[in-house]
């Protein structure tokens, strides 16, 4: 068995995460159809089901990550839907709600990258996003209701001052319009039904807060690197109440989510193109995949060999023998002849499996797994 160097686990963010029904797309399920037609009974048991006039595809398996640049206007749900289509994959899901009314990196698991989300939830977040002051709103960006403001207008100075109060682990309130639970409901559907919402403040680490640009006296810019739990709009909202005024986001983009920069993204028009060169035989979507083992970056990796791996791969414990045998403990993922095989736990001098990875199917490109 040989080890990887392990690396430290960074802290992570679910900034934002808010469901707005002010949108121009209409509310999909994972499974929905837009204009769907109704659904045609065939008598001949050995006919596929149909849908309208086109037979269903069977959905198949697909393994991997794509990280969407998110359009404005579309939710994280729909985003979901609309690759799940693309992929004509069996199983998707995000790690962590974009608003509609922002752009940029939402990482979207296929498959078995599904069992990974939690380790990218927890990861950094990073967001730029621009603050327009003289009003507050109730949802605290630019879809809400506007319920103070002001004449007053902060200068650069003032603004660079504050910086320094917003770094680091500070206490916020979440705004009202959250996914935050209040006594099993969510904060925001308390909030449309007209109910004062007090949510409490709670604990938040921001790495590093900078103003960006300050195009005019009404706006400003900034870039920020957040912890889990941190809320980018209360954010902007309590730096335009302590500079004296009032502030509320009225552009937002996310260019970091865990592992997943920028370079990482793929635009949705060109996700499409990818899948209709597919379809005729140009090309491959496994081009538009990341590896599965990409959310681990931040755990060990441990390799094992063909006859411990056929263990793991039943449930079984692997005890650690020889000189060779790693002398970490926690979580670890392992791999068999460099192919993903397991995330599991060491401790008391064996390997315990957790989850077991099953990739047959369709899976990333080799291109793909040199990141840039």
């Amino acid at each position: 068995m040989t080890m990887d160097p392990a690396h430290d686990t960074i802290g992570g963010s679910d900034a934002d995460q808010r469901d707005v029904q002010k949108n121009n797309f209409a509310e999909l399920g994972s499974d929905a159809r837009p204009h769907q037609e109704p659904r045609r009974v065939n008598n001949d048991p050995r006919a596929k089901q149909q849908k309208g006039n086109q037979p269903r595809r069977d959905r198949r398996d697909v393994h991997g990550w794509v990280v969407l640049d998110k359009p404005i206007g579309m939710t994280s749900t729909q985003a979901v839907a609309v690759l799940k289509r693309l992929f004509n994959a069996k199983r998707a899901g995000h790690a962590g709600t974009l608003d509609p009314l922002a752009s940029g990196g939402l990482p979207i698991a296929l498959g078995e990258a599904t069992k990974t989300v939690p380790f990218v939830m927890d990861g950094r977040k990073r967001y730029q996003f621009t603050v327009c002051w003289g009003e507050e709103r109730d949802t605290d960006d630019i879809e809400g209701r506007v319920t103070a403001t002001s004449d007053q207008r902060p200068a650069r100075d003032a603004i660079l001052a504050l910086l320094p109060r917003f770094t680091g682990v500070i206490e916020q309130i979440p705004p009202r319009y959250s996914a935050i639970k209040v006594q099993g409901e969510r904060a925001y559907d308390l909030a449309r039904d007209g109910e004062v919402v007090e949510l409490a403040p709670r604990p938040v680490e921001i790495h590093h807060l900078t103003l960006v640009d300050q195009p005019d006296k009404d706006r400003a810019v900034f870039e920020a690197e957040c912890g889990k739990g941190t809320y980018v709009r209360a954010l902007a909202r309590d730096m335009g109440r302590i500079l004296g005024t009032y502030g509320h986001i009225c552009a937002l983009r996310r260019t970091l989510v865990g592992p997943f920069g920028e370079n990482d993204m793929i635009p949705l028009d060109q996700l499409e193109g990818l899948c209709d060169r597919a379809a005729s035989g140009e090309g491959s979507l496994a081009d538009a995949l990341l590896p599965v083992e990409t959310a681990l970056d931040d755990i060990p990796a441990l390799a094992v060999t063909r006859a411990d791996a056929a263990r793991l791969h039943r449930g079984q414990a692997v005890l650690l023998r020889g000189r060779d045998a790693p002398t970490c403990s926690g979580t670890v993922y392992v791999t068999v002849a460099g192919r993903l095989l397991a995330l599991a736990e060491v401790g008391n001098g064996e390997i315990i499996p957790k989850r077991v990875f099953n990739l047959t199917g369709l899976t990333a490109s080799s291109g793909r797994n040199e990141r840039n």
